[in-house]
């Protein structure tokens, strides 16, 4: 019983000290059928902003997300199954700032989830897209495009022989098609613009293809939705062309440290407290 009360000091004195939590994306993660996973991607160009992740109705305890800017994805994260609120604001606003935009989302379990940033900075938005986890039966692959180029509005892209979206329009995401595996080329066709690229798709694997608007023309990131293995990915892929493919972060081993340490410092605290309020000793 004491040690449950020790613990549970600790755990009120951990929150008192806290702000908002500010994470480093972890490592490839295996989804499992009690948690979803969720990951935010800015594709809005103009200045780059935080994003606040809470659970729906507690914005007092968020998880803040480092955002470097247009084309930046982050890795998957694990979220409880439930009712969250996405808020992003400009890089360095307090917390308790009002938002550039929100939205609110349900996380189920066993899901992944893509949140995504777009739109012109004036009116940028939110689109909550869900991700495929499973690829296609046999050696086929699964692929859908995100269209984020501002400078070209409306895009035509194929793969191989097949058309995945044609004239698709700012802002919208396409279905997932079946494609054929290995190293197909991509194909980018708006006015005035044709490019083709090479992109790596392994047997059973899944994956998102966004345009972007890059210095000399279109580029694309080529997004890991799921790996054949069924491991979940990273992140984002580089795939050429001036690819936005986010840098790893350092993992959860840093937050952890630093948690246990302001832990232990919290227990010895509570320890020379409680030492101090102890009756002195009767003289013999």
């Amino acid at each position: 019983m004491r040690l449950g009360r020790r613990l549970a000091g600790l755990a009120a004195v951990t929150a008192l000290l806290g702000g908002p939590a500010t994470f480093a994306a972890p490592a490839a993660l295996a989804s499992t059928p009690d948690q979803g996973l969720v990951r935010c991607a800015d594709l809005s160009p103009g200045q780059p902003q935080d994003v606040y992740l809470y659970a729906f109705g507690d914005p007092q305890h968020p998880m803040l997300l480092k955002h470097q800017g247009y084309g930046t994805v982050t890795e998957y994260m694990p979220v409880a199954p439930g009712q969250y609120t996405l808020a992003m604001r400009p890089v360095g606003a307090p917390a308790s700032s009002p938002p550039s935009v929100s939205t609110s989302f349900m996380v189920s379990a066993g899901a992944n989830y893509t949140l995504a940033s777009i739109g012109p900075p004036s009116s940028r938005r939110l689109k909550v897209l869900q991700d495929q986890i499973a690829g296609a039966a046999g050696s086929k692959v699964l692929v859908r495009v995100i269209q984020a180029s501002l400078k070209q509005p409306r895009v035509t892209v194929s793969v191989g022989p097949d058309t995945l979206a044609r004239d698709l329009a700012f802002g919208t995401a396409t279905a997932y098609h079946t494609v054929a595996p290995n190293m197909p080329t991509v194909t980018f066709t708006a006015p005035g613009a044709h490019t083709a690229m090479p992109v790596t798709f392994p047997a059973g694997s899944v994956h998102t293809l966004v345009v972007l608007d890059g210095s000399s023309g279109l580029k694309i990131d080529n997004l890991t939705d799921a790996a054949g293995t069924m491991d979940m990915p990273k992140g984002g892929a580089a795939a050429g062309l001036g690819g936005t493919a986010p840098v790893p972060g350092p993992g959860l081993a840093p937050w952890l440290g630093t948690l246990a340490g302001g832990l232990l410092l919290a227990a010895a605290g509570l320890l020379a407290l409680r030492r101090s309020r102890r009756p002195a000793a009767a003289p013999d």
